[in-house]
């Protein structure tokens, strides 16, 4: 059997949304896991390594500059490395988010050929129970019950910071690197492992419409020399995984924790816009979220008394003021003004389960509140996934989590993890 099916796979996910999803995936396959919220030290990150099947580390590099992504990824890679582990997967978003200036999936290549070794970099971004196809290279996403070419998608055609207008994913991380970047079609995959031992390019993208894909080429990828890099969506995860199934624990479908639910949202997509709409609908008090140190904290009574009288709270940030955030780039103060008020409820007690809307916002929201670990709670439905956090502060520690990244789940998602344990 391939070293990868024995030893702990280790991962680090561009975003905590992201990082969750492959946390499930490993999980539903019997793997056991543990997801930091940061790079912890050494000691710690062996021992979770020799406890559990796959470790992970929830990083924010998705929205950072090529040169800040150096900062943050090369002692993750070094800290990884140390423990000559068999797969060390980077986990990217399903719709291959990055450019040249931000989130460059090139200059992760580029960082993992100094760590891992200069070998072909195996690039997996599909994964059907998304709705993310990728044939001959070229990328599809659904959206709302249509599958659409990435580069004609209505959300990631017109992202606001990395908008696709390319649906080839070798040309696309292509322009962000160097390096010469390729690609292996499906009716290639008879000889997939020993096309990615003896390719010339230094990563190649690979294709998959199915799940039975996904397992060919977690398989592929096992049976390569350790260390292996990879990058990939859950898709990648699942590949993984399935190919050499566990026997961890079954991942309940719910969890003790009643009561209101608090949103707070830093995800401008429209899928949220309508989950926000649909709780607003149901009588939750729906508002923008104050950026401004004043305004927030005087919305944070409203919020509490709403909570305590039963009903749920969605803060959202597609409608807020952005020139209440003054010099501060409107992400950071999106986060710091969610995470201020997630704080001021946990310390009252008026909420025990909260949603955080949007990848990026996620990140930084949950380091912003001490959270040192994740562990699944409940994966009540799909890749819906709650999550127990785990933190020095006592307020926070056992709160649970929804990290939900902008486009995911049904209209109703709000209040239908508000009827969950009811």
């Amino acid at each position: 059997m391939p070293r990868a099916a024995r030893g702990a796979a280790l991962f680090y996910g561009d975003d905590f949304t992201g990082s969750v999803d492959a946390l499930l995936q490993f999980a539903r396959r019997g793997w056991t896991g543990r997801l930091f919220t940061g790079l912890p030290d050494a000691a710690a990150l062996r021992r979770a390594a020799d406890e559990v099947d796959v470790v992970g580390v929830a990083g924010i590099s998705r929205s950072l500059a090529p040169d800040e992504m150096d900062a943050e990824l090369r002692p993750v890679f070094a800290a990884f490395a140390a423990l000559e582990p068999a797969i060390v997967q980077y986990k990217a978003c399903s719709t291959a988010d990055s450019a040249p200036g931000v989130g460059s999936l090139g200059r992760v290549v580029e960082l993992a050929r100094e760590s891992f070794g200069e070998r072909p970099v195996p690039m997996l971004f599909a994964q059907p129970d998304f709705g993310r196809y990728t044939l001959f290279g070229q990328h599809f996403a659904a959206e709302r019950g249509t599958v659409y070419r990435l580069d004609r998608q209505p959300t990631m055609s017109h992202h606001p910071s990395t908008p696709m207008t390319e649906a080839d994913l070798a040309v696309h991380i292509g322009r962000q690197t160097d390096l010469p970047v390729g690609s292996i079609p499906l009716v290639a995959f008879d000889d997939l492992e020993a096309l990615l031992r003896g390719a010339a390019e230094s990563a190649l993208v690979l294709d998959a419409l199915t799940d039975e894909h996904l397992v060919t080429v977690g398989e592929a990828v096992a049976a390569l020399p350790a260390p292996v890099f990879a990058i990939g969506s859950g898709g990648l995860s699942h590949g993984i995984a399935a190919a050499h199934p566990r026997s961890g624990p079954t991942i309940p479908a719910s969890s003790p924790a009643a009561g209101p639910v608090l949103v707070v949202s830093g995800s401008r997509s429209a899928q949220t816009r309508r989950q926000a709409d649909a709780a607003a609908a149901a009588g939750w008090l729906v508002q923008p979220l104050p950026l401004g140190g004043p305004a927030r904290d005087a919305v944070v009574p409203d919020v509490i008394a709403a909570l305590r009288a039963g009903r749920g709270v969605v803060l959202t940030s597609d409608d807020a003021d952005a020139t209440s955030a003054g010099n501060r780039p409107v992400l950071e103060a999106i986060a710091e003004a969610a995470a201020s008020v997630i704080s001021a409820v946990a310390d009252d007690a008026a909420a025990r389960r909260v949603i955080v809307c949007g990848g990026d916002t996620s990140s930084r929201v949950t380091r912003l509140l001490g959270v040192e670990s994740l562990s699944i709670a409940a994966n009540p439905w799909g890749n819906v996934v709650l999550l127990r956090a785990h933190a020095a502060d006592p307020a926070v520690d056992g709160l649970e989590l929804l990290l939900k990244g902008g486009q995911v789940g049904a209209d109703a998602l709000f209040t239908d993890v508000a009827a969950l344990g009811s």
